[in-house]
C-alpha cells in the first residue's frame, strides 16, 4: 500500500511516499531556514506564505523520487495538529483536495505521536516504551504501550527545550537554527566551564514536567554566577555548558520513568534528537535501550506522517472532507492526561 503524507506543521514543507509503512520511497522536504533566520525564529505568516509557494512542487519532486504518478497512490495522509494553524492549513487543503480528487482515503495524523513513530523505519522496536518528542515547539515525555496507543507523563511548562537552544544561540550570536549552532560552539568549548543549573521539577504531577525558562534566564542573565574558577568566558564554553545542562534533564528524567514504569526501553525523537551530545549521553547509559531516529527522520518530515498513516488505516481510522487543523492538543495544555493521540 501506498500513501502519499504531508508535513507542514511549521517551517518545513514536506511531502513523502511510504510503502506499508515502513519502505520510504521517496521523502522531499523544503526548509525555510533563509527566511526566518534574521529573525532568529519562525515567522508564521512567512512560514505559510512560503508553503503554498513551493508545496506542489515538493509534492511533484516526492512521486518523481517515488517513480509513481497520482494514480499509484492508495491513500492521502496529512498532519492536522499541532503546529501553525497557517502552515496546518496549507497542508490540510491540499490533502483534501488530493483526497477528493483522486477518490482515496484521507487520514490526518497527530504531529506528536509521527514523530514517536519515526524509529521504526531504522529500529526494530519493542513495546511498551517510553518517548520523547524533543524540537523547537515540543518537549513531551510519553509511555507508549503499541504504535499509536500512548499515554501523555509530562511537558515543558514553559519553553520548549529546542526554543532554549534558539533564543540562546541568538544571545551568543551564533545563528539561527539554534540547535546545530550551539552543538557546533559546544565542541570547541569544556562544558565543565559554568555549573548551569538542571532545573529538575520532582513535585507531584510535576515529576515528568519540563522547565528551560530558568536555564535560559541563567545563561543570559545571570552566567557570571555560574562561571567556574580556572575558566574564561567565551561563547564556546557557554555554549558547551548550556547544552550539557538541557540534555542531562532528559536523561534523568528518562530513568526516573524507566524505574517508575518497569520499563527500560526509550525513544528519542524530534529535531533535538540530532544533538551529538543527547545521542552519546544516552548510548552510554546501560540501564536504557535507546531507540533514536536517523537522521534523516529526525526534523519534520512526511515519512514519518505516512508511516503512521499505514496503521491508522489497517484500524479504520479514516476522516472525511470535513477534517480541519488544530493548532494545539488541548489535553496538554491544560495539563491533563490523555490515552491516545486522537
Amino acid at each position: 500500500m501506498l500513501i502519499l503524507g504531508i508535513e507542514t506543521t511549521c517551517d518545513e514543507t514536506s511531502v513523502s511516499v511510504v510503502k506499508d509503512g515502513i519502505g520510504v520511497q521517496s521523502n522531499v522536504v523544503a526548509t525555510q531556514f533563509e527566511f526566518h533566520e534574521k529573525y532568529a525564529g519562525v515567522v508564521p505568516e512567512i512560514a505559510s506564505r512560503r508553503h503554498q509557494e513551493v508545496i506542489n512542487y515538493v509534492i511533484e519532486d516526492s512521486l518523481n523520487e517515488a517513480g509513481i504518478n497520482f494514480n499509484d497512490i492508495d491513500a492521502i495522509a496529512v498532519a492536522y495538529y499541532p503546529g501553525l494553524i497557517g502552515s496546518l492549513l496549507v497542508g490540510v487543503t491540499v490533502a483534501k483536495t488530493l483526497s477528493f480528487a483522486l477518490q482515496r482515503p484521507l487520514i490526518g495524523i497527530n504531529h506528536i505521536e509521527a514523530h514517536l513513530y519515526s524509529i521504526h523505519f531504522t529500529n526494530n522496536v519493542e513495546y511498551p516504551i517510553i518517548g520523547f518528542v524533543l524540537s523547537g515547539g515540543h518537549t513531551l515525555l510519553i509511555i507508549s504501550e503499541k504504535i499509536g496507543h500512548y499515554r501523555i507523563l509530562g511537558s515543558t511548562i514553559d519553553d520548549a527545550i529546542g526554543e532554549a537552544f534558539d533564543k540562546v544561540s541568538k544571545y551568543l550570536g551564533l545563528g539561527y537554527p539554534g540547535g546545530p549552532a550551539i552543538e557546533t560552539a559546544a565542541k570547541k568549548g569544556d562544558e565543565n566551564a559554568y555549573s548551569f543549573p538542571r532545573v529538575i521539577l520532582n513535585g507531584g504531577r510535576d515529576r515528568y514536567n519540563f522547565s528551560y525558562s530558568g536555564l535560559k534566564n541563567a545563561v543570559i542573565n545571570q552566567r557570571h554566577k555560574f562561571l567556574n574558577p580556572g575558566y574564561n568566558e567565551t561563547a564556546e564554553n557557554i555554549a558547551a555548558s548550556f547544552q550539557a545542562a538541557a540534555t542531562d534533564v532528559i536523561l534523568t528524567k528518562a530513568l526516573w520513568a524507566a524505574k517508575d514504569l518497569n520499563v527500560n526501553r526509550v525513544a528519542v525523537t524530534g529535531g533535538v534528537a540530532n544533538n551529538s551530545r543527547i545521542r552519546k549521553i544516552f548510548q552510554k547509559e546501560k540501564r536504557l535501550k535507546t531507540y533514536f531516529p536517523d537522521p534523516r527522520f529526525t526534523s519534520d518530515n512526511a515519512a514519518m506522517v505516512a508511516g503512521l498513516a499505514y496503521h491508522k488505516y489497517l484500524e479504520g481510522k479514516i476522516h472525511n472532507l470535513e477534517l480541519e487543523p488544530m493548532s494545539r492538543i488541548k489535553s496538554i495544555i491544560k495539563g491533563k492526561r490523555t490515552k491516545n493521540g486522537n
